[in-house]
């Protein structure tokens, strides 16, 4: 559904659903055309009945259809979960329907795990290199002593480092390895031997351009897939794209490949709660059939498997994280303008913005959980 949107705010319906959308507003810090950053200006007239009846994916495909503005759609997000909109924004129909497909089907099956590269990560390489940093980490960066991005990517990149206890000539795997940002990193900087795995073209033939002379092989392959034993083993924000149906049969993949004095780092997004759900405007247009773990489901599948050593969580420095990339997507947007068009920026900027706020509503968390076969003696984390 798209169409042409108006020059500016349109006077709001006498509607009744116009009314129930303020009620729900009603005491968050959000208002229809107001003067503050984080209201909602409404360019057309169909917009609250279209959010009431699809939810949060209506009031996403909306805005990318230019039905609405808001400067600060960050601090909206933040606004309204804190208020407790965010299970009343997904449509019952939206959730029943995501709840009864994953049930019946595996989502993140081998047929269907290069389906989320395909959609979103050979999007463009060169639209993500101008959103993110050098290191093309698409995760997470550690802010505790960093005064910009690339400081932060450096530094969750180490971080990782440090946890695995990292020696030259140790045989280091790396699950979802992206843009091979970690596998250089590692190489580089502790002489360790890297293999990576990504399930996306265009992020494997980045990652080997970048890694080229370094003890690193790149491969375009499924988890499930991989065969051999390997010091230390590293994923970082890939285990939000396995699924519940596949938590056991990862963390069996891990105990398999990993040696028997090695040590493991996930790094993962993590929901609040344990419910299986996605929400639908993210589900449709940007990581397909993704899930994100509870303490519970991560707990659950690793029981008996692995012992977890330390879990640390800098959920809040994914807010800055994600402010740092769209303001690099703002500020580089008239570089690939011609390449891509309207909706596609409208479409990031939202995802971006919508995302920073909920980690500062501290409604998703981020995780760092370092696992061993059975060490002797205690495991000391770097912070």
């Amino acid at each position: 559904m798209t169409s042409e949107p108006h020059l500016g705010p349109v006077a709001l319906p006498d509607t009744r659903a116009r009314h129930t959308v303020e009620k729900l507003l009603d005491g968050s810090g959000v208002t229809l055309n107001g003067s503050s950053p984080q209201d909602i200006q409404v360019y057309h007239p169909d917009f609250f009945s279209r959010v009431l009846r699809q939810g949060t994916l209506g009031l996403g495909e909306s805005y990318m259809d230019g039905w609405w503005e808001c400067e600060r759609i960050d601090e909206m997000a933040q606004l309204m979960l804190r208020h407790g909109l965010g299970e009343h924004a997904k449509s019952r129909s939206e959730r029943l329907k995501y709840r009864l497909q994953s049930g019946l089907v595996n989502l993140q099956s081998r047929a269907r795990a290069y389906i989320v590269g395909e959609a979103h990560y050979d999007l463009g390489n060169d639209l993500f290199q101008r959103m993110l940093d050098e290191t093309m980490c698409y995760s997470c960066g550690y802010w505790k002593n960093a005064n910009n991005l690339h400081e932060a990517q450096v530094a969750k990149l180490d971080l990782a480092c440090r946890k695995l206890d990292l020696r030259p000539g140790m045989r280091v795997l790396d699950i979802g390895c992206g843009w091979g940002s970690f596998a250089e990193h590692a190489a580089r900087h502790y002489g360790v031997e890297v293999t990576g795995i990504t399930i996306s073209r265009e992020q494997a033939e980045l990652a080997r351009q970048r890694c080229e002379g370094l003890p690193v092989e790149i491969l375009l392959e499924d988890y499930r897939d991989l065969e051999g034993s390997f010091d230390r083993i590293v994923s970082i924000g890939m285990f939000e794209h396995v699924g519940h149906r596949n938590y056991a049969t990862y963390f069996n993949t891990v105990q398999r490949l990993l040696a028997k004095d090695g040590l493991f780092v996930l790094h993962t997004i993590g929901s609040n709660t344990s419910d299986i759900g996605a929400d639908p405007w993210i589900h449709r247009y940007i990581f397909p059939n993704g899930i994100l773990p509870s303490i519970k489901h991560i707990a659950d599948a690793s029981e008996g498997k692995l012992l977890m050593e330390d879990w640390q969580n800098f959920g809040a420095d994914y807010d800055r994280t994600l402010m740092a990339w769209l303001a690099n997507f703002d500020a580089h947007w008239h570089e690939i303008a011609d390449r891509y068009n309207e909706r596609t920026r409208r479409m990031f900027r939202y995802y971006l913005s919508v995302c920073a706020g909920a980690f500062r509503a501290r409604d998703l968390q981020l995780w760092q959980v370092v696992y061993s076969h059975r060490l002797d003696g205690r495991y000391d984390a770097p912070r």
